[in-house]
């Protein structure tokens, strides 16, 4: 192998590719988002159409978060793309099940999102283009169940999202080393130096 070819090489395994870290942010703005729209929607008055509106964006919005975890789980898995770890020990543990509660959740919220909408009889729609056909039936006192889990997962996602940036924060302005810079887009070396 040429050095080249060898610094090409170690560069991958430092930082991120250009894909992982576009579908990194896009699903930390969709998850802020569609948690905001929720939370909006708390304050608006029943049967308003700015409350249908933000259900309908909420909704859309899930439907295209589904998409996005999708994608990430089969471009991970497709590329087999393995980022050398950032740290070591019971940090990279804690890191790790991090990264996979995230998961879970993230999984776990769309699928109880689905799930309430199927409970209607509908399929959730992406802004009015197309819509998920129901796959099983929910019935009422199910849904009351399923509703309350979407809300205490949301929570739960929003909380250990917030962990996650405070260490990588941490990483960059404390330890001063290079775990923030391989999820910064463009400018990442220059924040490196």
């Amino acid at each position: 192998m040429s050095n080249f070819n060898m610094a090409a090489a170690d560069k991958r395994a430092v930082r991120y590719d250009h894909f992982t870290i576009a579908l990194h942010w896009l699903t930390a703005f969709l998850v802020l988002t569609l948690f905001v729209l929720a939370e909006a929607r708390g304050f608006v008055a029943r049967g308003t159409p700015l409350r249908g509106g933000l259900i309908f964006v909420h909704i859309s919005l899930g439907v295209l978060l589904a998409a996005v975890l999708i994608l990430r789980i089969v471009w991970r898995v497709a590329t087999h793309r393995r980022t050398a770890p950032a740290v070591s020990g019971l940090q990279h543990v804690v890191a790790t099940l991090t990264h996979l509660a995230l998961y879970v959740l993230m999984i776990s919220q769309v699928a109880y999102g689905f799930l309430m909408i199927w409970a209607s009889g509908n399929g959730p729609s992406f802004f009015g283009l197309f819509s998920v056909p129901p796959l099983i039936t929910v019935d009422q006192p199910t849904r009351h169940v399923i509703s309350e889990l979407h809300d205490y997962t949301a929570w739960a996602i929003i909380v250990v999202a917030g962990i996650h940036a405070a260490a990588a924060l941490m990483h960059h302005y404390v330890l001063r080393d290079r775990v923030l810079v391989r999820m910064i887009p463009l400018r990442g070396e220059a924040l490196a130096d």
